[in-house]
């Protein structure tokens, strides 16, 4: 399956490899190819000194002076990978390396500097310094024998005296805290002053993290997303490399066995178009969710063929070069495919996107390691329809070999801190379901979220939200949580949602128990389909409302049991925005709302994204729809197209 969007001429890359790559024609070259066309694009937004690179776009909190640093740091690394990859030679009739190697020690002696006019700003307590000084250690310990051996003193001098900014400060209690651990132990590295106390709390902080199965919330409470991967199992491994015989080998070993455990799962997060699952903050750093696939093999600590290994990551490039990433000017905007504010966060600045450079960790691997010789084989989502529980996060994965689409079900990851923090919604996070082929609807302005994949309250004071979600369960084909209906602007209506999900193919039904006072009406949203150059058809019908786009791609609502009720009863219809949506301009999300009438309302609900034909002639033949029916014991019976049934209830154990 394939997003209609405008691709990018792909002229810079060389020609496809069917052979070695017969499912993405990507090889090592294009990964080399791609590196040096960011960079090359980047040259000319570069300061004088080399020391900041000063794009073009909205700032990020920490202010330009810091957005500058940022730009260096995070190209720096990815000319690091380039550089060590390369083991310092040049390719016959290029400079390339060479060129990079002067670049970033020019900006590195400019940046030290307190006395030059683009001298970095100081590592100081939770500053965004702490971030980027951990990609400058990084790059440093990579590159070690082509630029740190060969600096001056005086520059190796300012450099550990800056990164030494680092020592006694403190940093946020999140994935950052390792940010702390590479830089002290580079300076431990290079006889610099460091803490090793801090490096061991620093690893330390990663057991209180740990959800079991490969899964770490990212600091305290579900914060479950890619920083798992990209970053709370990326930084232990480059911190043993930076170590070496200074690392404890039972810690590594460790580290490399849950990274190993977490790749058996990872694999499933991408669809056959390559796409990553559209979930989380930092979306814009894209292709770097396939860093932890590289950093397997890198630590020899992969349950994955070399060959799968290439195809999800070159996949994963492949899919946003398809897609017209880097832009017409060699850049990578502020956005997902094309610029869109509103799927980044606050602290993102007009070169946060250039941490996609973690997705070329796989050019440390030398050219002839098995996972740029082997031929490529196919992600598991292109051979066999596949469903996975996933209890730490409070995830249910299922996809569909048809159209290559994989759906996540959110009952576990809010990204708040413990209680009593404030709860606050967030799209990124609250939503029920997300998936490869959508994103949730998030306006670019301070107005109400979207409604795919949610159930809300309606009322007077507007609509509730979603925020800190309670897990119940999570255990073969069915997952279940509850939450707290929330106002933005007002006092919450006495409420409480119990949400239970059962997946079977590409079939989601939710049941939910919805206690709340007469007055309000339930709403519920399925899923969002979006496209830059139409805007999805919409239909609907009592009990049911659907949202096409113009390649095939269906987003289905049914309403199965309880949506009966009142006069407005199984109303269905389409909402239509322009600008809400990362995956296009205009998108569509099919709604069923309901009058409740008081008390305990039980609802079920069949949600369907699909791309596949066959799917949806099923739901056109209502004798062989999706069936639920109530049970005297509280359960909801399911029966699917194909006749399997299982079996579901939404309750909240006595005593929460």
């Amino acid at each position: 399956m394939t997003t209609p969007h405008l691709s990018a001429d792909p002229g810079h890359l060389p020609p496809s490899d069917l052979t070695l790559s017969p499912l993405t024609g990507y090889t090592r070259a294009h990964w080399e190819t791609a590196a040096d066309h960011l960079l090359t694009s980047l040259r000319p937004y570069a300061s004088p000194g080399l020391a900041q690179y000063r794009l073009t776009g909205r700032t990020g909190y920490s202010g330009a002076w810091s957005d500058g640093l940022e730009g260096y740091a995070r190209s720096f690394l990815l000319a690091a990978f380039r550089i060590a990859g390369a083991q310092g030679i040049d390719p016959p009739g290029s400079a390339v390396i060479s060129e990079l190697v002067d670049r970033y020690a020019t900006g590195l002696a400019a940046g030290t500097d307190p006395d030059h006019p683009e001298h970095w700003p100081p590592i100081t307590d939770h500053s965004q310094p702490m971030v980027e000084a951990a990609s400058v250690a990084v790059a440093l310990h990579e590159t070690r024998p082509w630029l740190w051996d060969r600096l001056p003193d005086a520059v190796r001098q300012r450099t550990v005296d800056w990164l030494g900014g680092f020592v006694g400060a403190k940093a946020n209690e999140s994935n950052w805290r390792l940010f702390q651990v590479v830089t002290e132990e580079f300076l431990a590295s290079v006889n610099a002053p460091h803490s090793r106390a801090e490096i061991d709390a620093g690893l330390a902080r990663l057991e209180d993290w740990y959800r079991g199965d490969g899964w770490y919330t990212d600091g305290d409470g579900r914060k479950f997303d890619y920083y798992n991967g990209w970053a709370l199992h990326l930084y232990p491994v480059l911190w043993s490399r930076i170590a070496g015989p200074r690392a404890d080998r039972g810690l590594v070993q460790e580290h490399r066995d849950r990274l190993r455990t977490f790749l058996d799962t990872h694999q499933y997060f991408f669809g056959s178009d390559g796409a990553p699952l559209y979930q989380g903050r930092s979306l814009t750093y894209r292709y770097a969710t396939t860093a932890p696939l590289w950093v397997g093999a890198l630590a020899d600590a992969t349950p994955l063929p070399p060959g799968r290994t290439r195809r999800l990551a070159s996949g994963a490039l492949k899919h946003f070069t398809d897609h017209g990433v880097p832009d017409e000017r060699g850049l990578l905007s502020l956005g997902w495919y094309r610029p869109f504010l509103p799927a980044t966060q606050p602290y993102s600045g007009p070169a946060s996107p250039y941490w996609a450079a973690k997705a070329f960790l796989g050019l440390l691997l030398p050219a002839d390691h098995p996972v740029w010789t082997a031929t490529e084989e196919p992600g598991p989502v292109e051979t066999a329809d596949h469903r996975l529980a996933l209890p730490a996060p409070g995830w249910l994965l299922h996809s569909t070999a048809a159209d290559g689409i994989v759906r996540l079900v959110n009952h576990g990851s809010d990204r708040l801190p413990p209680p009593p923090a404030t709860a606050q919604e967030n799209p990124h996070y609250a939503r029920l379901a997300y998936s490869t082929a959508t994103a949730p609807e998030t306006p670019p302005d301070d107005g109400p979220f979207g409604h795919d994949n949610h159930i809300a309250l309606v009322g007077n004071a507007g609509a509730t939200f979603r925020t800190r979600i309670h897990p119940l369960y999570t255990d073969g084909p069915r997952a279940a949580s509850w939450h707290t209906p929330c106002l933005r602007d007002a006092d919450p209506p006495a409420a409480r949602i119990v949400s239970a999900s059962v997946v079977h193919g590409p079939w989601e039904v939710r049941v939910h128990l919805v206690d709340a006072p007469v007055g309000l009406t339930v709403r519920e949203g399925g899923w969002a389909v979006a496209d830059d150059d139409e805007p999805p058809t919409g239909s609907s019908s009592p009990g049911r409302a659907v949202a096409v786009r113009r390649d095939g791609l269906t987003s289905t609502l049914v309403g199965l049991l309880g949506w009966e009720t009142g006069p407005d009863a199984r109303h269905g219809t389409v909402a239509h925005r322009t600008g809400h949506n990362a995956y296009g301009t205009h998108s569509a999300t099919p709604l069923l709302t309901v009058d409740h009438p008081g008390g305990t309302l039980l609802l079920a609900t069949l949600v369907v994204l699909s791309a596949d034909p066959a799917v949806h002639s099923t739901l056109r033949t209502p004798e062989s729809d999706v069936q639920a029916r109530a049970m005297p014991d509280g359960t909801v019976e399911i029966r699917f197209p194909d006749g399997h049934r299982d079996f579901v209830r939404a309750d909240v154990p006595a005593g929460r």
